[in-house]
């Protein structure tokens, strides 16, 4: 793998992003934008997916466009967020699996979805929500969330990262610093959480300060905090949250992403360049671009001219990438070592997911 003294600053901007796009196979379009941007990974969405064997070729053909390991995302969190749904066999939600209150259940869907995951060919997986379900939220995050009780939140979280950790599957815990008061979805406009620093500490923070060290990936929200720091900006591009209270206080030294840099939570403060050099101004080491392609070349280019203009930003945008590519080198997750889906790993697979499923169905049962 190339070390970051041995990239030139293209493609060292080029590792300060993940990027998404449409299509099921590897157009010609897409094969230059990657070998061009050199980025640091690509997530797929149900538009990209529509069989087992056509994902892994997929994530293949993408990463052979590209010099260095990619982190090859997706957001499988079981329930409403599930992208593999279509091919396999739907997973259980968040809702469901902790009902019961079984820990054993809680690792086994961590261990099954990274399995699915690892299966087509993905090494990231988005996941798990470390929001807190308060009621305030419910109507937005519905059965996404393990509890209202931090500790609670924290139990299912742990163990599920056990189950990815077992199979060499990388996950996330999202949305930094929580979402568990936002009454707006993110995904179209930007909320405000009116709620007291101490507050946040003991409750949404809580998870972070418990999980920083297992926690691989860290994604940060597109939302206000207004008790907060003096910026008031989101904190997807706040220095006060992702530098001062991240990485210093809570001490967490895993990688930064912010959420997608297209949601509404973000557009409605600034512009897509804009917000993709702000967040590493911020501290983030990665922006998240889901859509579209004008939006990709947006993010790189506006990083790219800043840093070609301000050598301090060139300095941050090095360390970001720096951080990314030791990662990288150091993960068992990142070398392309996934065989092809076969028809027998398919079909135990939708067992498996079929299984957790009922597990989950019979101890909520019991439990009611």
């Amino acid at each position: 793998m190339a070390g970051k003294s041995q990239l030139d600053l293209r493609s060292l901007v080029g590792q300060t992003l993940i990027l998404g796009f449409d299509g099921t196979t590897p157009s010609a379009k897409l094969r230059t934008m990657l070998q061009t941007l050199q980025p640091a990974g690509i997530i797929l969405f149900a538009r990209n997916i529509k069989e087992p064997r056509q994902t892994w070729d997929l994530l293949r053909e993408c990463q052979k466009c590209v010099a260095t390991p990619m982190f090859l995302c997706v957001d499988m969190e079981g329930g409403t967020v599930d992208r593999l749904r279509d091919v396999l066999e739907p997973a259980p939600s968040v809702a469901d699996i902790v009902a019961g209150g079984n820990r054993q259940l809680f690792r086994q869907q961590g261990r099954v979805i990274g399995q699915e995951c690892c299966a087509l060919g993905f090494n990231v997986d988005f996941a798990p929500v470390l929001d807190l379900g308060f009621a305030a939220s419910r109507s937005v995050l519905t059965s996404r969330t393990a509890s209202d009780n931090p500790k609670q939140a924290v139990v299912y979280a742990r163990e599920f990262l056990r189950g990815l950790t077992d199979v060499h599957m990388l996950g996330c815990g999202k949305h930094f610093p929580g979402l568990g008061e936002a009454n707006l979805d993110t995904h179209n406009e930007l909320t405000t959480i009116v709620k007291p620093w101490k507050k946040l500490w003991d409750e949404d923070l809580y998870p972070y300060r418990s999980l920083h060290r297992q926690l691989p990936f860290i994604m940060v929200a597109h939302a206000l905090y207004p008790a907060v720091g003096k910026d008031k900006l989101p904190a997807s591009v706040s220095k006060k949250w992702i530098t001062d209270i991240l990485r210093k206080k809570i001490g967490y030294r895993g990688l930064i992403v912010s959420d997608d840099l297209e949601m509404g939570g973000i557009q409605k403060v600034m512009p897509m360049g804009r917000a993709a050099v702000a967040t590493l101004k911020a501290g983030s080491d990665l922006s998240l671009v889901c859509h579209k392609e004008q939006g990709v070349w947006e993010a790189y280019e506006a990083t790219l001219k800043e840093a070609e203009r301000d050598r301090r930003f060139a300095a941050r945008v090095t360390e970001a990438a720096g951080h990314v590519l030791t990662f990288k080198k150091k993960s068992a997750a990142m070398p392309w070592r996934r065989p092809a889906p076969t028809q027998k790993v398919v079909d135990k697979l939708r067992r498996a997911l079929w299984e957790i499923g009922e597990e989950a169905r019979i101890a909520g049962l019991q439990i009611g």
